[in-house]
């Protein structure tokens, strides 16, 4: 597990890209049969990615790093498939998992492990944990019945579908919220007009993008933005000052996370397009 450590917005100024790619994206999530995880001190989030293609993978951690026995002793996490077919077992209970299925695991949990259907065509689980302070039911839950939110238009080239999954009207969780939003053919832009929000970090994770595609994906205060090149299935840690958004050279899927001070969607701090610099 490798840390990130949490950077104020009058160093970030200085940073050149390279200084700024290893601050902020994490490039390498889905190894195969590997369990690759950040833990960032932006509130306490471990991004993480598994793709069990010969053997199963278990979700573990280094207790020293937690501080915790079993990973999720005093944690809860969110899982999205983003690949082919596979199964997640919690604690002897198995749920099959389909592209872009969701599963909740609460705290408490002490043994999950990821498997595919067949090697060919692996299962590639997103995952974000938070810390937790009571226990949730491990729930699972389809694309087919997240809540979903239509926004943009073709006119602005940002015409979207925004999906809830673990959020207060769904899924229940204490401090993670958790959702997709897929860009419909001809859309490249994402949250834009763009906003901040000072009392929650997020997570970006970008997927269903060409070999040859890339996201620019704006971060940095309102007044001091910078932009990250991001290939697909690689992830943006974006701490409350910043804000966060895209343009790719093609539409592509994106996997958000949040958690902080509360589970509010819509508590967010607008920025108007003439702030932006």
């Amino acid at each position: 597990m490798e840390i990130r450590y949490a950077s104020h917005p009058n160093e970030v100024k200085a940073f050149d890209t390279t200084r700024l790619r290893d601050e902020f994206l994490i490039e390498r999530l889905l190894q195969a049969d590997k369990l690759v995880l950040s833990y960032s001190h932006v509130d306490r989030f471990i991004i993480g990615g598994v793709v069990p293609v010969r053997e199963t993978v278990k979700l573990e951690a280094d207790p020293k790093t937690i501080g915790a026995a079993t990973f999720l002793e005093r944690r809860e996490i969110g899982i999205i498939n983003v690949g082919g077919a596979g199964t997640v077992t919690v604690d002897g209970e198995t749920y099959a998992m389909a592209s872009k299925d969701c599963l909740y695991v609460g705290r408490g949990a002490k043994d999950v492990v990821f498997a595919s259907e067949g090697a060919s065509s692996p299962a590639k689980y997103y995952l974000n944990s938070t810390p937790a302070h009571q226990t949730y039911p491990t729930v699972k839950a389809a694309i087919s019945e997240a809540s979903p939110n239509h926004l943009g238009s073709r006119t602005n080239s940002n015409e979207r579908t925004i999906y809830r999954y673990i959020h207060t009207g769904g899924i229940q969780s204490c401090q993670l919220v958790m959702g997709m939003t897929l860009l419909k053919d001809g859309s490249m832009w994402n949250t834009m007009p763009c906003h901040t929000h000072n009392r929650r970090s997020e997570v970006y994770f970008y997927f269903d993008m060409p070999e040859d595609g890339v996201v620019f994906h704006l971060m940095g205060e309102p007044d001091e933005t910078r932009h990250l090149a991001v290939r697909g299935e690689q992830a943006v840690i974006s701490p409350s000052w910043s804000i966060h958004s895209g343009v790719g050279t093609s539409s592509y899927t994106f996997i958000w996370g949040m958690a902080g001070e509360n589970q509010v969607f819509e508590d967010m701090d607008a920025v108007a397009m003439k702030d932006l610099k």
